[in-house]
């Protein structure tokens, strides 16, 4: 086991909570573990087979001097509730779980975004043309549990700044008549209908069940796996319209928040469903909808947009953030 200084990063979502530990050493932080939040009732459970699994992994509990949690949650809250999982926890619930004295909290889409900057070809597919402008706003925005999204802005000197949100909860906004049709399903369904009651991974059941009631089928599928599994074939044309609609929906949105943020210095999608249909993202009306903006479809041409497909970022971005 080791006697070295560390600190403690994580990057805690709706269906995974990752953690990893930075030393002087590392470049990147060092993975502990990953749970699946469905297996842990409470998150002091999370917390109590962490730091086992560090001591396992050389990270001495009391050697710890720091920690950074990017949360899918308002992090400035004195009780921290995740907004798609039931767990809950406060600062002084992570201090006496793992030793650590100094715990800082930040939203897990900050994470993302202050990691944009160290991402590198490999880590990064691009859809669509145009060039990121240096010193310009960059977004990060992802849809997994959530959809999360936030900016990051260079202001001409020292660490970027982070502008963190939750944009995902904005008024959902159809284009298309079928997606007038969706929403009409969905508001009788939910009431006020944000951008993430479509895109996320729930939101993908969501859209199919929407699509189902308006053609008057029977829902096949139950979840948004067996969903998007299906629409890489070829016999379920359902299957292909729901994921259809999902990514242009995701384009349509990234447009808007390149609009409102400035983003010249590009746009990055984040989570796990993208890289996993990328062929399908590529085949969607993704990139057309981002540039459907009318008088700034000329704007927009010139931003790049990118799959993110770095399996860490939120740990990155944690790492990051501690060192500011």
């Amino acid at each position: 086991m080791t006697t070295q200084q560390w600190q403690l990063v994580g990057d805690i979502g709706g269906t995974n909570a990752r953690f990893g530990a930075v030393t002087p050493a590392s470049r990147e932080p060092t993975p502990i573990a990953t749970y699946r939040v469905a297996d842990f009732p409470t998150f002091t459970d999370v917390l109590g087979m962490l730091m086992d699994d560090a001591a396992k992994a050389g990270f001495a509990k009391g050697r710890a001097s720091q920690a950074c949690l990017a949360v899918a949650a308002m992090p400035d809250q004195p009780v921290v509730s995740f907004t798609n999982s039931p767990w809950q926890f406060t600062k002084h619930l992570v201090e006496s779980c793992t030793g650590i004295s100094t715990v800082n909290i930040i939203n897990d889409f900050a994470a993302v975004a202050r990691a944009l900057p160290v991402l590198e070809g490999e880590t990064l597919i691009r859809i669509g043309g145009g060039n990121a402008a240096a010193g310009f706003p960059k977004l990060a925005i992802g849809p997994g549990t959530g959809l999360g999204v936030a900016a990051l802005v260079d202001c001409g000197h020292g660490a970027p700044m982070v502008v963190a949100g939750e944009g995902g909860h904005v008024d959902f906004a159809p284009v298309t008549d079928t997606e007038a049709q969706v929403l009409k399903v969905l508001r009788a369904r939910f009431g006020r209908v944000s951008i993430e009651r479509l895109c996320c991974g729930h939101g993908i059941l969501n859209i199919y069940e929407a699509l189902c009631q308006h053609r008057g089928e029977h829902p096949v599928y139950t979840n948004a796996a067996s969903i998007g599994s299906a629409a890489q074939g070829e016999a379920d044309t359902l299957a292909q319209e729901t994921m259809g609609m999902f990514f242009a929906i995701l384009g349509a949105a990234a447009g808007n928040f390149a609009l409102t943020f400035g983003a010249r210095g590009g746009v990055y999608i984040a989570g796990g469903i993208a890289p996993r249909y990328i062929d399908i993202l590529r085949r969607s009306d993704f990139r057309a909808r981002f540039l459907a903006k009318g008088r700034f479809a000329d704007y927009l041409a010139e931003i790049p947009t990118f799959i993110i497909t770095h399996k860490s970022i939120g740990l990155v971005g944690a790492a990051l953030s501690l060192q500011e």
